[in-house]
């Protein structure tokens, strides 16, 4: 055992580099946790505690850090992203004209970026059918389906 400790200090590298690794492509930031954690692991090993403390120190140290840094980490990665919506995020809450009657089992509508898609009615709404011409709101997107409510429905809900 003391051949474990004293070459943990290459397996506490290799785990950093890992973690490290690992990190760069998700940004997460779990990783750097356990990177840390990891680093805690090593510097405790150069003191020469046994190798069983280096591990109970380094998952101390990640576990801290995941509770307490984190989530500060994460705020400050998240505030500089575009708030605006796209692709199908972009078409909840659009509002369209239906070109073609829209039942529960199809229809097609024209959104008001252009676009003609195919639609259904929501399970939402009690009415039968959407004629040609009248307003909708796009309330999901089913794979290639708009889901649509008419819109005076969605103002009364």
């Amino acid at each position: 055992m003391d051949v474990l400790t004293q070459y943990a200090w290459i397996a506490w590298l290799v785990l950093i580099l890992v973690f490290a690794t690992i990190e760069v492509f998700t940004l997460e930031m779990t990783f750097l946790m356990l990177a840390l954690g990891s680093v805690a692991g090593l510097l405790s090993g150069l003191t020469g505690i046994p190798w069983w403390a280096q591990f109970i120190v380094a998952a101390v140290v990640a576990v801290a850090l995941l509770l307490t840094l984190r989530p500060s980490l994460l705020r400050l990665l998240r505030r500089g992203a575009d708030p605006a919506r796209s692709n199908v995020d972009a078409l909840i809450g659009a509002e369209g004209s239906v070109v073609r009657t829209v039942t529960a089992a199809g229809g097609q509508v024209k959104l008001h970026n252009g676009d003609v898609w195919t639609a259904r009615l929501s399970p939402i709404t009690e009415q039968a059918d959407v004629a040609a011409g009248e307003r909708v709101l796009v309330t999901g997107i089913d794979g290639a389906t708009a889901v649509v409510v008419p819109i005076e429905r969605s103002a009364q809900a």
